[in-house]
């Protein structure tokens, strides 16, 4: 398959799903068929997010998240329901050795990644949530996503006005403001039909959907954000019936501890973030419990710059550096592994929207670490070093001009491009049996419907 036929295909794809939302909206009518924070808001899409389309936040909807989600145009009811679906295309520079999953090709698939109904919105003053229900195309399966229940009040102490929140979730990093930490991060979509390295930090997503976290938080003078949670892991029961049962290694074994500071100064035209975290995770590290325990520090920094302007042009930069420390007493107890290693992981973006439409954005990520002949024994190198690109380039014509579907309905049209320069440990023959890293680039296009 290539340009001509994707093309086509990609046109018959998103002509149906135009159709879906055109029957949706004139089936629900018009405020059901809005994604339900901007009906609540009475806001564009491009009032709260960079290029119109989520999740990249403006200051706005950061205020908004950090409220609890209970800002409100009136006083008039708005049903707290929204949909969404990804779907997309991948051609990998060299076919895999088997199908990245069952009914697909070792290439150029076209995939529904998710489809999504949301519950969300503000529950008078004090209360809101962004609760996500996902079909995943690829696995063909079922489960909650994103969770960020929350209740807020506000003081004023000491001439300052403070913003008090308790956050609910169920990923660490999902109830952050920021585009930085990896839950929200650059890409804002992705596969997973596409390659991708063997190895990332625990608070990459290793815990994601799969425990559930209680977090405090005080956001001073809309500048100053510090929290504290605990996360910890539900039944097996509990987490098989919401689709989210973890791979018996990533166990969490009791409660972990998680913490946040940044600071964060608005100006009339741009405004800046720096800030600092920690996760304390400790894994059953094994498919069976062994008393002991594989035991995590994940510490890091990052930053963001972001110019917003008078709309015409949008900048933004956003940077994260990860360090990960291991103690690996349970896997090294089963000779799986070194007592202990050393992961490390850097990305940064830039981005550019044109008058909220149209946008490009570069990445360059690097992660590194021990070698570990055990644990990476799949690797030539045995280390989980991967260094490369992503390029993206986007489209989103409604978010600020709408349809006669509404003005709340959108689409974002989208081109990735993956780049490795070096893939689990190696630029050449990583896996031992010839393949290199660059024939894991990938070129992806993807159709993003809201409504």
């Amino acid at each position: 398959m290539r340009l001509p036929q994707l093309f086509r295909i990609m046109f018959i794809v998103g002509f149906r799903l135009v159709l879906l939302g055109m029957m949706s909206f004139l089936t629900v009518g018009n405020a059901e068929a809005l994604p339900a924070f901007a009906v609540q808001t009475g806001q564009a899409c491009n009032a709260c997010h960079v290029g119109a389309f989520g999740p990249q936040l403006t200051p706005l909807g950061r205020e908004f998240k950090l409220q609890g989600y209970t800002m409100r145009s009136g006083t008039d009811f708005t049903l707290p329901v929204s949909a969404m679906a990804i779907v997309s295309y991948l051609q990998t520079a060299k076919d895999v050795a088997f199908p990245p999953a069952p009914n697909f090709g070792a290439n150029d698939n076209v995939a529904l990644d998710k489809a999504s109904l949301f519950l969300a919105g503000g529950y008078g003053d004090h209360v809101g949530a962004l609760s996500e229900f996902t079909y995943f195309g690829v696995g063909d399966a079922y489960g909650w996503d994103v969770q960020d229940l929350r209740a807020v009040d506000s003081e004023t102490i000491g001439g300052q006005d403070v913003v008090f929140g308790l956050s609910v979730n169920n990923s660490p990093g999902v109830e952050d403001p920021w585009n930085t930490l990896p839950a929200w991060g650059f890409p804002y979509t992705r596969t997973a039909l596409a390659p991708s390295p063997g190895t990332i930090t625990v608070l990459q997503g290793v815990l994601a959907d799969t425990v559930i976290g209680v977090n405090a938080y005080a956001w001073w003078n809309s500048a100053i954000y510090t929290e504290v949670g605990l996360y910890t892991q539900p039944s097996q029961g509990f987490l098989k019936a919401v689709g989210a049962a973890p791979f018996e290694p990533d166990t969490l074994v009791g409660s972990a501890p998680y913490v946040r500071a940044a600071y964060q100064q608005n100006y009339d035209a741009q405004n800046f973030e720096v800030g600092v975290f920690a996760f304390f995770p400790r894994l059953q590290g094994s498919d069976v419990s062994t008393g002991r325990t594989n035991d995590y520090r994940d510490l890091g920094v990052d930053a963001s710059y972001q110019f917003i302007g008078d709309g015409a042009n949008i900048y933004q930069v956003n940077a994260i550096y990860t360090n990960e420390q291991q103690s690996l007493n349970a896997s090294s107890f089963l000779n799986e592994s070194n007592p202990s290693n050393t992961l490390n992981d850097f990305r940064a973006d830039v981005s550019y929207y044109w008058r909220n439409m149209i946008g490009g954005t570069v990445q360059a990520f690097d992660t590194w670490g021990s070698a570990d002949p055990l644990l990476y024994a799949g690797n030539s190198t045995f280390k989980p070093d991967s260094t490369g690109f992503v390029f993206q380039v986007d489209g989103t014509p409604f978010g600020v001009n709408p349809t006669s579907l509404g003005k709340r309905f959108n689409v974002r049209i989208g081109m990735q491009y993956k780049l490795y320069t070096k893939f689990n440990g190696a630029t050449s023959n990583f896996n031992g049996f010839g393949r290199n890293a660059s024939d894991n680039n990938s070129l992806r296009l993807f159709l993003w419907f809201a409504m």
